[in-house]
Parts: structure tokens; C-alpha cells; sequence
């Protein structure tokens, strides 16, 4: 009997809407998701549970506290490699000088399958899964 280990996906969106729609996109694709609407939730529900974490879904601006690309570089720190999709409508022209290597960033707006897409490369390209 193979048993396959589940994709948990840490999400992060200050927007309860958008968390809420892409949360649900993610879990009919299967995923399991973890979600935080601020930076400092984000990292706590990181840190918590960093091994089951498989990829990770961020926002950048989340108010005050850490960022999306603070997150990014935090847990690229703890898991090198792991997959990150940052999602923004107006900081996806700091990507290259912000987001960590091998990351994508999905810009506002979006469909379902931007963010389904981009993760399915990045986990399918990675070790940690």
C-alpha cells in the first residue's frame, strides 16, 4: 500500500474574499490549506508546522508586520527550495529585486488557475514534495 503525502498549502491573504475564493480553489484541487491573514500569523502557522507545509501562496501587502516577501525569505531560510507564489496587484514589479529564486508571482487580478498552475510547476520542479 503507497501511501502519498498530502500537499498542505500555507496561504496568506489579508483580504478575507480573496482568501476565502482562492482557499476554496485550492481545496477543490485537492490541496489542504493552512491560512493567515497577517504576516506574523503566517510565519507563527509556519513555524508551528514547517515540515507538512509543502508550498506556500502569499499576498505581499498584509498591513503592518512582515510582508509577503518577508515570509517568502523566511521560510526559503527554513526550507530551502520550498515553492512560493507571490500574488499581488501593484508590488509585481519588486519581484526580481524582492521575491526569493525560483518563485512565481501571479499578479491581481487573476484566475484560479494562475495560482493552481504556478504551483503545480513549482511542486512538480522541487525536491521537498
Amino acid at each position: 500500500m503507497v501511501v502519498l503525502k498530502s500537499k498542505l498549502i500555507l496561504l496568506i491573504e489579508d483580504e478575507l474574499f480573496i482568501l476565502m475564493d482562492v482557499e476554496a480553489a485550492l481545496i477543490e484541487e485537492g490541496f489542504e490549506v493552512v491560512t493567515a491573514t497577517n504576516g506574523m500569523g503566517a510565519i507563527e502557522a509556519f513555524d508551528a508546522d514547517s515540515s507538512r507545509i509543502n508550498a506556500v501562496v502569499t499576498d505581499i501587502r498584509l498591513g503592518k508586520g512582515p510582508s509577503g516577501w518577508d515570509i517568502g525569505r523566511h521560510v526559503r531560510e527554513a526550507v530551502p527550495g520550498l515553492p512560493v507564489v507571490y500574488m499581488s496587484g501593484d508590488s509585481s514589479h519588486e519581484w526580481e529585486a524582492h521575491g526569493v529564486p525560483h518563485s512565481v508571482m501571479v499578479p491581481k487580478p487573476f484566475v484560479h488557475t494562475q495560482i493552481i498552475t504556478a504551483l503545480a510547476t513549482l511542486m512538480n520542479n522541487s525536491d521537498q514534495i
